[in-house]
């Protein structure tokens, strides 16, 4: 299959195999090619370019999101809501990366120790990461620098909107401290290439004039220059294969046609998503891995994260225009802390948010019609939006398995996102709903409205890492306990997923694991 871009690697020809091409894989793959490694990307999308990007939100939604068959199961409400639609991710060169708030806030220290701070929550399935924050530290400077983010090695704040200043305003009158537009990944002016934000109101889902990182604009671009990328769309891998000794050796893959190919792999780093790696992994069963690849421990699917998550929409009686420039302009960080007194372990973030009429009308209130959703929709010109985001809890029953019946267009089994929200998750829920309410009353908000949670778009856990094997997927820094020269290389590593959004945390991840692979193949390790 040619390349789309770079140089052709030969399916004979040893390289480092990527599936994906996002925040861990795209990372990936820029990283080690800067170091004369040669590396293949699949990616079971296309290639879309900014100049593909569609500004309007149901055609955008159509043009990138994943929309291979999935199932929903579990009590969570997005399996009555969107029983087809568990996840909102992106398809496409870039991955998620190209659909995505840009808020790059990192995780805390106690965050990476749930078991040892947390305690013993009931049903939790709590274990501390095999990483410090100090060993990552470092590393989230490199990705802070690579994304821009706003606030971060001193580059500028973006500009407050309206939807920001009534948020701000809000937050003050509470007695919060520690709000600001951002952290972001949005250019406030030109940075690294990419121009600056013209606060267009447009850039979630794909943005066409590039002020957003993404991997798509930044990393695939550049590793493609090296001459040391072979990147391949509209490629989706169905299996990894290893030989007599247990070491991964090749991806097989169909490409847009239906054929079959395969590609001789070194080394395999899978960074498909939390849903899609573990069901690639679960498809590559063998018969010296009969429960699927890198799954002696039984964990591979499972402890599936979300986030936490809820919106609140606020009317005022004179305009806001929440859709006018980012559309999340600024976070409130000061429910992200450790307080047990508050009835739940971990913490939260508020988020600005702004959904053009069209989204609103469909997430707002799934389900509501009549004067209960036109009244919602008569005050958008007047309304402030903010979504909250927080620290759901590992279970081993939440998990992503495949489906013993229904089958995607390539006659492979589907994958079946189970999920159910644990007290600690509702009791969060609740506390920001209220705290939310607070903010805005604050203001002068005539009502609020309480949104459920949207398809996941932080999806997370299902191949944690563990310092014990038995007790996950993969080691420190990524590579599977179980299956040389196999690696992870995205959010499904993450042993508890945090309050902060994933993003940053899975780049500079990707960034530490790229060192290590090279530094080991350098040295024969690996």
């Amino acid at each position: 299959m040619a390349a789309q871009n770079g140089n052709p690697i030969g399916h004979d020809e040893p390289a480092v195999v990527i599936v994906g091409s996002g925040a861990g894989g795209g990372t990936l793959a820029y990283e080690l090619t800067a170091r004369g490694i040669p590396c293949v990307v699949l990616e079971a999308g296309p290639y879309l370019t900014p100049d593909d990007y569609e500004n309007d939100e149901w055609a955008a939604f159509n043009q990138m999101a994943w929309l291979s068959k999935r199932v929903s199961s579990g009590s969570w409400r997005v399996a009555r809501d969107f029983p087809n639609l568990p996840a909102w991710i992106v398809k496409a060169v870039g991955g998620s990366t190209t659909h995505w708030s840009g808020a790059t806030p990192r995780f805390k220290d106690y965050e990476f120790k749930t078991k040892t701070y947390y305690g013993g929550v009931r049903d939790a399935n709590l274990l501390d990461w095999p990483i410090t924050l100090g060993e990552l530290a470092p590393y989230y400077d490199r990705a802070e620098r690579a994304i821009g983010s706003t606030h971060r090695h001193g580059r500028p704040p973006l500009p407050a909107n309206n939807n920001y200043k009534v948020f701000a305003g809000g937050a003050e009158r509470v007695g919060y401290r520690f709000y600001a537009t951002g952290p972001y990944g949005t250019n406030a002016e030109p940075y690294d290439g990419r121009p600056a934000s013209v606060q267009d109101g447009f850039n979630f889902q794909g943005d066409k004039q590039s002020a957003k990182w993404s991997t798509a604009v930044r990393e695939i671009p550049r590793a493609l220059s090296t001459g040391k990328l072979d990147l391949r769309a509209e490629a989706q891998a169905v299996q990894i294969t290893h030989d007599a000794r247990g070491r991964v050796d090749a991806v097989l893959y169909l490409d847009k046609d239906g054929n079959l190919h395969r590609q001789r792999a070194t080394i395999v780093c899978v960074a498909g998503n939390s849903i899609e790696s573990p069901r690639l992994l679960l498809m590559s069963a063998s018969a010296m891995h009969p429960d699927g690849l890198a799954n002696s421990s039984g964990q591979v699917g499972r402890n599936y994260m979300r986030h936490m998550t809820g919106s609140v929409y606020a009317r005022f009686d004179k305009p806001v225009r929440m859709y006018r420039g980012e559309t999340m302009a600024g976070i409130v960080a000061d429910e992200a802390r450790l307080d047990t007194s508050r009835g739940f372990a971990g913490g939260y973030y508020f988020e600005t948010i702004s959904l053009g009429p069209a989204f609103l009308a469909s997430f707002i209130e799934p389900g509501a019609w009549g004067h209960d959703l036109t009244d919602l929709l008569e005050a958008y010109a007047n309304t402030a939006g903010l979504w909250i985001v927080g620290e759901d809890m590992p279970q081993e029953t939440n998990r992503i398995s495949l489906h013993t019946s229904e089958v995607d267009e390539w006659g492979l089994p589907v994958a079946d996102v189970h999920y159910d929200d644990h007290a600690n998750d509702l009791a969060m829920r609740e506390h920001g709903y209220s705290r939310a309410d607070l903010l805005y009353e604050s203001v002068g908000a005539l009502g609020t409205h309480h949104t459920p949670p949207y398809p996941s778009t932080h999806n997370l856990g299902t191949c944690r890492m563990s310092a014990r094997p038995q007790d996950g997927v993969v080691d420190a820094f990524g590579q599977a306990h179980d299956v040389p020269g196999l690696f992870v290389s995205d959010g499904s590593v993450m042993t508890s997923g945090a309050a902060a959004n994933p993003t940053l945390t899975i780049v500079a991840l990707a960034i530490r694991q790229a060192e290590y692979i090279a530094d080991q193949l350098s040295a024969g390790g690996l």
